[in-house]
């Protein structure tokens, strides 16, 4: 029987924490799943779906504090469903950049679901200085009311926020 749960952990950024945790998880007989590890500022996080072959969460906690611990990470532990080779393919991209300001994610992205936007990835980063931040942003998703819909919700933004520059383009996939 199949126990999936997202694993995540977050702290410090330092050298070896992806092979620590996956080499406890690879000893402790744990399957990985899909995963997405990145830094954010000076700090690391993983985010992991792990198939634990027996013991459920209490032996997944067992595997991973000592580990987490020693390298002063969060860990958090969910229980899931393991749907792998499920993967939703994006057919749109949008990327944003504009003056840093509190509000900026949730405007856009507020638009953007309001125009049927699925969104299956979000990176956004700050740049400049602290005199002139600016705010960089690229999302990918699912155009569920096409692409015009979009289109013509961005147009509003624009009116609304000028000082944004939003492109918008179709993600051509091939399939063989």
């Amino acid at each position: 029987m199949h126990h999936w749960f997202m694993v995540t952990l977050v702290g410090q950024d330092q050298i070896g924490i992806v092979s620590k945790i996956t080499t406890a998880l690879y000893q402790g007989g744990c399957n990985l799943g899909e995963a997405s590890m990145l830094r954010l500022g000076g700090n690391f996080t993983i985010m992991m779906m792990v198939d634990i072959p027996t013991g459920g969460k209490d032996a997944l906690n067992h595997l991973l504090q000592p580990v987490a611990k020693e390298l002063q990470l969060h860990l958090h532990l969910d229980a899931i469903e393991g749907l792998l080779h499920h993967h939703q393919v994006p057919n749109v991209r949008v990327s944003v950049h504009g003056a840093d300001r509190a509000g900026m994610v949730a405007q856009v992205t507020s638009v953007l679901a309001n125009a049927g936007l699925n969104i299956l990835a979000l990176e956004s980063d700050v740049g400049g200085n602290a005199n002139h931040p600016f705010y960089l942003m690229h999302i990918e998703g699912i155009a569920t009311a096409g692409i015009l819909a979009l289109e013509e919700a961005l147009r509003s933004l624009f009116a609304s926020q000028p000082d944004l520059k939003v492109t918008l383009e179709p993600i051509e996939t091939v399939v063989m």
